[in-house]
């Protein structure tokens, strides 16, 4: 069996009704003659839309087709045990020219028994929004089944809804059960669970291109719901240069950032698990052995597993990166 190395894998395009152009303009991603590219999915096994591989000798093979071969080598051991042939993680870029729907995802035990499936908790990180851009993470009060149903039924859900104002770096964890939603002029890297199940509950009486309002999921998504209230739903974190800081850690997924200067040496040598890295800004090289990967801002590349030290080196403007893996 041949060697695994650095991956990197075809983006898939989505077009989508309140997509804009930052994927292409901010990210340096050509994604054809789509007029709203809302998403970029740049590792996905999610069923019909299962990365293939862009580089090197494995190009043409989808993640599964490797995972089958590789087994833990390519994803970690605990980490195969528990998902098998299915990667268990979605990353996106995620461009909202206009304001997507509020909406709620369900967790792993209602996901399981509605639709056999994993729930779905993720994360942003803003990369780009325009000035005043806002987005939705929870309520902005106490709010019980009643209160929430009332809001809904009087079309004054917005009144109940937190909104906050971002600027790139911003930072928010969304586990499953909480209401959110994405506003308009904001560009973000989305990490999530490896689920495509969404409940819509409200979509500005918005019409398709056939001039149908897409479906809402009022019933289902009022027991998805978690009523949870806090304060504060950003979540703070200091960056050290040089060095991976922690910005979300949870049982699904823990991401750092590393704002790399100078060449580092990475050690994974305690960690049973593939390694994600997303190209937030500038660019930098993956160095092992005599093997070198240019990574780019914009682009997005899976680390195997069997990687237990790799050194990395930032261009010349130094780079940005978001470092994924599940501990």
């Amino acid at each position: 069996m041949s060697e695994l190395y650095p991956l990197k894998f075809k983006p898939f395009f989505q077009e989508k009704i309140w997509g804009g152009d930052k994927i292409k303009t901010v990210l340096n991603k050509d994604f054809g003659k789509q007029d709203n590219c809302g998403e970029s999915w740049e590792i996905s096994g999610v069923e019909g839309f299962v990365s293939v591989v862009s580089n090197g000798f494995l190009a043409g093979n989808n993640l599964q087709e490797l995972i089958e071969i590789y087994m833990g080598d390519l994803v970690g051991d605990k980490v195969y045990d528990k998902f098998g042939l299915e990667f268990p993680l979605l990353i996106k870029f995620i461009d909202a020219k206009d304001d997507l729907s509020i909406q709620v995802h369900p967790n792993d035990r209602l996901s399981k028994e509605r639709h056999n499936a994993y729930g779905k908790t993720e994360m942003w990180y803003v990369l780009d929004a325009d000035k005043g851009a806002k987005l939705n993470s929870g309520f902005n009060q106490e709010v019980d089944k009643e209160k929430y149903l009332k809001s809904l039924e009087e079309g004054k859900l917005y009144d109940i809804l937190s909104f906050e104002e971002v600027n790139p770096g911003d930072v928010f964890f969304i586990p499953a059960g909480r209401v959110h939603a994405i506003g308009n002029g904001i560009l973000l890297a989305e990490i999530q669970q490896t689920s495509d199940v969404t409940y819509r509950i409200y979509d500005y009486g918005r019409k398709d291109d056939k001039g149908n309002e897409r479906e809402l999921h009022t019933e289902l998504a009022v027991d998805a719901i978690s009523f949870e209230y806090k304060k504060e739903y950003k979540t703070n974190y200091k960056v050290v240069p040089d060095t991976s800081s922690e910005i979300v850690s949870c049982q699904y997924f823990t991401t750092n950032i590393i704002e790399l200067g100078k060449e580092i040496e990475k050690e994974y040598v305690e960690l049973d698990s593939f390694v994600i890295y997303i190209c937030i800004d500038g660019g930098f090289t993956i160095k092992h052995d005599a093997l070198s990967e240019k990574v780019s801002k914009g682009e997005t590349l899976l680390l195997p597993a069997t990687f237990n030290s790799i050194y990395l080196e930032p261009d010349a403007g130094g780079a940005k990166i978001l470092e994924v893996y599940i501990k």
